[in-house]
């Protein structure tokens, strides 16, 4: 759960329609829009609509399934927006860069040779 019950993370607030955000796909339990400081041609955040897991590593130990379908949810929009290939990044902990602590993946591709600004 986010730290306080009455503080929704950007992400629920997104979920929820408080936020605007350029929707690419939606489940029950997942969305998925394009970030707004992108760092490839194709960029786009997958996350629960919940912000009960901080990190990949809770949402795995607690709920597979749901980490199942984030990642499906991912699979799909790379194969809509970049031919199936893709670069699938969980940041966990603020030193790997994470921070937004609702769990999410970033979808990158395109431009993603030499050079470029996501290393490997």
């Amino acid at each position: 759960m986010t730290d306080s019950a009455a503080e929704s993370t950007v992400f629920e607030r997104i979920a929820a329609g408080e936020l605007p955000a350029k929707m690419v796909a939606e489940t029950e339990r997942i969305i998925a829009f394009h970030d707004i400081a992108p760092q490839a041609p194709v960029h786009v955040i997958v996350a629960p609509r919940s912000g009960a897991y901080r990190d990949v590593a809770e949402l795995a130990a607690s709920d597979p399934g749901l980490l199942a379908e984030l990642v499906a949810v991912a699979n799909g929009v790379a194969a809509e927006l970049a031919d199936g290939q893709f670069r699938l990044i969980f940041n966990t902990g603020p030193r790997a860069g994470q921070t937004v602590f609702h769990v999410h993946a970033h979808v990158l591709a395109g431009g993603l040779g030499e050079g470029s600004l996501v290393g490997g």
